[in-house]
């Protein structure tokens, strides 16, 4: 099944995190992807709240996989910052491979944030956001 961002918004957190787990990991991404923070899955605040965000906070990810990095856009124009590595390792969530979005090592503001995402569509990732080990929000990136 194709799915959209619309779909996603619409599901519950059960919903996505179940996709998440039937998805592969898929290949690391290269280039350019928007993306859509998913906050609040399922109920009528969550496009309203990824709208704010996209304008105000982050509208995607560009990533470099030959060197395995990846800078995010952030701030209202885009503005490339806030490095991670990428490398496929072990899911947090279910012991499965995913792609993983490390920022440890690479970024001072996002020292204990990681990232994982998984293949769900043709150039479409759902993503899970981590703090510590301990989850915040999903998000999703378009190629």
């Amino acid at each position: 099944m194709a799915y959209d961002v619309q779909q996603l918004m619409a599901m519950t957190q059960e919903q996505l995190d179940d996709l998440f787990k039937a998805s592969p990991a898929g290949d690391i991404p290269n280039g350019e992807a928007k993306g859509t923070a998913i906050v609040a899955p399922g109920t009528v605040y969550s496009e309203h709240i990824a709208q704010i965000i996209n304008v105000f906070g982050w509208q995607g990810k560009v990533f470099d996989a030959e060197k395995g990095l990846l800078k995010n856009k952030v701030l209202f124009f885009g503005f490339q910052a806030i490095v991670a590595k990428v490398y496929k390792g072990e899911s947090w969530l279910d012991g499965k491979e995913c792609i993983v979005l490390d920022y440890s090592d690479t970024s001072l503001a996002a020292k204990y944030i990681r990232d994982e995402i998984r293949l769900i569509g043709p150039d479409f990732y759902l993503g899970k956001v981590y703090w510590g080990k301990e989850r915040l929000i999903d998000f999703c990136l378009e190629f």
